[in-house]
């Protein structure tokens, strides 16, 4: 087995030998021109001021230009920059465009010929959708600001003039300046020393995206794990955090093994402040984190595991246009499956397998046609909108009927020489899929998995047996069949719970409800996976007692898988909705842009 593995692999690579760029597509999503002229390099200096919560400075953009492109002006992305003055050896005309609510403002710049460099001196609005900046009050430590950006879908046009585009793959530099006593990090390689003006050094050698590129700047401590791996939190986050991911090298080891050599070179993990909107984002080099996974027992580092599959699906191999997100995000939820399987056991991977796909099943029934297809139309839309459960189940769905089909050594075969072939490239749907063709031989419906809306009939769901006795002993216990006491559930996982909460019946009474929290203190769980359903199950049953948590989880917790589902499901009656107002009001202004703008679109509230 092991020499047909080889002769396979050998044959796929043999055939790869040959990787010409992939030809740039027209991103609806961007106003730029990189068929004409296109970024090659980022060189930031920027100075990180609090007090006016703006970045201020300058982008050096080092361009090249197709052929018979000599005269076409350079155009970028921005989105509420304040752009001083445009150099290439001396001043040069430049005019911002018209804003659009998503796309932001095109800017054109008329550069002389010849010219490779382009200098922009420009500043950030205080209402940069990438970027957030955080009082000491909303820091663990209490007593020192905080800024971090989160750049993908299209935000990085929010803090930098580029050509915002996923198909646009560039290098940076950067030259970063803090308020005394506060470091920055970067999705990119530090230098250990310092600029003469005290700037942290920063440089990114493999061409990425540029919603991969990302700043944080705060009172933060580093905690190594392995020779390549670390920690970077606020102090008093800082241990735990390191206990909580000290499987990261196993994880690293665990997809080397599978997909090919990690490419990045360090892997460290940067621990935020608990407005982060998501669960993390897989910046190069450094993942940004939510601190909800902080739990004490390991049970949430499938977040790790997914933002590290990144490593390769989506940093590596790259969506080019946002209808072809699944790329990044079905590929890793598959590869993050693979990694807890290698590294905490089929039972268990299988079991976070099967509750996500509950939790998509449960989605397709809200969401229309159009948004229920792995190609997905976003004309006219917010990129941010198609970040449903499509593109991350349904897409590992389909890449784990693909495995079933072609059996798992050849389809590790083919995605290890796919993850080569394409390495540091940006591709679309239909260049997965001539790969598919040209490489790996499968019976599959594949243009009902691309383009159809629903899950195909014969996709090869996951399984789990520990989920299924726990919802065997909530029917016994709802039936009367069996006390709470007797309930097997001191050795349940995170997950275990979860699903627990899940199968209670939406005619629960509150009496019942009563019950089990005694039983459990399940209002008073400290962890927000298990907390957040109970919640929910509390609003659909009018559960009071759990209403003062309701409040306190939203004042504190900016992340939208948890918040989200909250406030639409407070929404839906006008005591609700009175209420989810009143939360919303104290809470918006500690939530992330990317978070508040979709509140404010459940809520509709009087800013």
């Amino acid at each position: 087995m092991k020499l047909i593995i080889c002769l396979v692999l050998c044959s796929l690579m043999l055939s790869c030998t040959k990787k010409p760029e992939v030809k740039i597509v027209r991103d609806i999503h961007s106003y730029s021109n990189p068929q004409q002229v296109r970024i090659r390099h980022v060189d930031l200096d920027l100075d990180v001021d609090f007090t006016a919560r703006i970045l201020k400075g300058s982008a050096a953009l080092t361009i090249e230009r197709a052929p018979g492109a000599a005269d076409a002006p350079l155009i970028l992305d921005t989105r509420d920059l304040a752009i001083e003055s445009v150099e290439a050896g001396a001043k040069v005309p430049f005019e911002v465009g018209r804003r659009d609510p998503i796309l932001g403002a095109p800017l054109t710049i008329w550069l002389p010929r010849g010219a490779t460099r382009v200098l922009i001196h420009y500043a950030s609005s205080p209402r940069a959708s990438a970027l957030q900046w955080l009082e000491p009050a909303q820091t663990a430590g209490k007593k020192h600001p905080f800024l971090y950006s989160q750049s993908e879908a299209i935000h990085a046009r929010s803090w930098i003039p580029i050509q915002d585009s996923p198909g646009v793959r560039v290098t940076y530099s950067a030259r970063i300046r803090t308020p005394a006593g506060l470091k920055a990090v970067m999705s990119a390689e530090q230098s250990p020393a310092r600029g003469a003006d005290g700037a942290f050094l920063f440089r990114m050698t493999n061409p990425i995206p540029p919603y991969l590129i990302a700043l944080a700047a705060g009172d933060l401590e580093f905690r190594p794990m392995s020779a390549r791996t670390g920690v970077w939190a606020e102090p008093s986050v800082a241990g735990a955090a390191a206990r909580e991911f000290e499987d990261t090298e196993k994880m690293m080891q665990a997809v080397e093994s599978m997909y090919g050599p990690y490419r990045w070179g360090r892997y460290d993990i940067l621990v935020l402040p608990p407005s982060f909107p998501f669960g993390g984002m897989e910046n190069p080099r450094l993942t940004f984190a939510t601190p909800t996974v902080l739990v004490g027992d390991k049970s949430l580092v499938s977040l790790i595991a997914h933002e590290l599959a990144h490593s390769w699906s989506g940093n590596l191999v790259t969506n080019a246009t946002w209808s072809d997100f699944w790329l990044n995000e079905g590929f890793t939820d598959y590869v993050e499956q693979r990694i807890q399987e290698q590294v905490f056991g089929r039972q268990r991977s299988e079991m976070e397998a099967a509750l996500a796909v509950e939790e998509l099943k449960r989605e397709l029934v809200t969401l229309p046609a159009k948004d229920q297809i792995l190609h997905i139309d976003l004309a006219g839309r917010d990129p941010d909108d198609g970040g449903t459960e499509v593109p991350y189940v349904k897409g590992a769905l389909f890449l784990r009927t693909i495995e079933r089909e072609a059996g798992r050594e050849k389809f590790d075969a083919f995605l290890r020489s796919y993850f080569e072939h394409f390495a540091f490239q940006s591709i679309t749907t239909q260049d997965f899929l001539d790969y598919l063709h040209e490489h790996l031989s499968v019976d599959l419906p594949i243009d009902e998995w691309i383009n159809k809306p629903g899950l195909p009939s014969g996709a090869a769901l996951p399984s789990s047996g520990a989920l299924q006795a726990v919802a065997d002993a909530a029917g016994l216990w709802l039936k009367g069949g069996r006390a709470l006491k007797d309930l097997p559930s001191s050795g349940w996982t995170t997950q275990e719970w979860v699903h627990f909460i899940e199968v209670l019946p939406a005619s629960l009474s509150v009496a019942r409800m009563a019950e089990l929290d005694r039983a459990f203190r399940l209002t008073r769980s400290a962890n927000a996976e298990i907390l957040q359903p109970w919640l929910l199950l509390s609003i659909r049953r009018g559960y009071k007692s759990a209403y003062p948590r309701i409040e306190e989880f939203l004042l504190t917790v900016g992340r939208l898988k948890f918040i989200k589902p909250l406030y639409e499901e407070l929404a839906r009656s006008p005591e609700g909705l009175r209420m989810a107002r009143a939360i919303y009001t104290k809470a918006r202004p500690g939530y992330h842009a990317i978070a508040s703008a979709s509140i404010d679109g459940i809520l509709k509230p009087t800013l």
